[in-house]
């Protein structure tokens, strides 16, 4: 609210918050944020004691039904590691979401699905930033990755027993520096051709906008060559 200029102080911020229904916040630190104002607010009778309780009471109520306030041995969930998260179950599960949320914006000729038994002898080429780097797969808010657990694109096509070869063309989604000849030499002994391209959060994330949608770096380069 203080960035969009509705309100000119931290008081001003809690005060409309709290009248308009707001009982959560992003905090900008424990010494210096928006609900530190609110003894304030209530003091001045800018807010009444009754509102601060209503706002209160489905945040506790909340936090109860989750279990944050029981004892570690009452929570089921302190128990659960990696061997509960990342089993067959979780995982196949997981793949199955990954499978529905794809987007094909155009399948010319019935190019995809790419089917493992027609892919014997073929030669793959994986192509670009995204290509192998489990790292930049993940968008803004994700938890942090682990390797081991991801399926690269290159390293899942390895899976379906083709002969894949990769080059990023360049390491890192930014593609300032680009290595053109590497990638037409990978790309022109292939049969098939993935290219990865994005921009991932190195690039953009909340609060680091672009001024336009074009390809970062020598991205949109690299798509070309490969076509080409």
């Amino acid at each position: 609210m203080l960035g969009h200029h509705y309100t000119h102080t931290f008081l001003e911020t809690a005060i409309a918050s709290v009248n308009a229904g707001c009982n959560l916040e992003l905090s900008y630190g424990m010494r210096n944020n928006v609900f530190m104002h609110i003894p304030q607010a209530l003091a001045m009778g800018n807010i009444t004691l009754q509102m601060l309780r209503d706002r209160v009471r489905p945040l506790f109520y909340t936090r109860m039904r989750l279990g944050e306030f029981d004892p570690p041995a009452m929570n089921p969930y302190s128990s659960l590691d990696l061997s509960v998260v990342q089993s067959p179950k979780h995982r196949n599960l997981s793949l199955e979401a990954a499978v529905k949320s794809f987007v094909l914006l155009k399948n010319v000729r019935g190019t995809l699905p790419l089917q493992a038994r027609d892919l014997s002898g073929q030669r793959l080429a994986v192509v670009g930033p995204f290509a192998d780097n489990p790292r930049v797969l993940f968008g803004d808010y994700a938890p942090v990755p682990e390797p081991q657990y991801i399926y690269t694109p290159r390293r899942g096509l390895e899976m379906l027993g083709a002969n894949v070869s990769f080059t990023a063309g360049c390491s890192e989604p930014r593609c300032q520096r680009y290595s053109r000849a590497e990638l037409v030499r990978v790309v022109g002994a292939a049969d098939v051709v993935l290219i990865c391209l994005g921009t991932g959060i190195d690039v953009e994330t909340e609060a680091k906008d672009r001024h336009d949608l074009s390809l970062p770096g020598h991205q949109l380069e690299l798509l070309q060559d490969a076509v080409q």
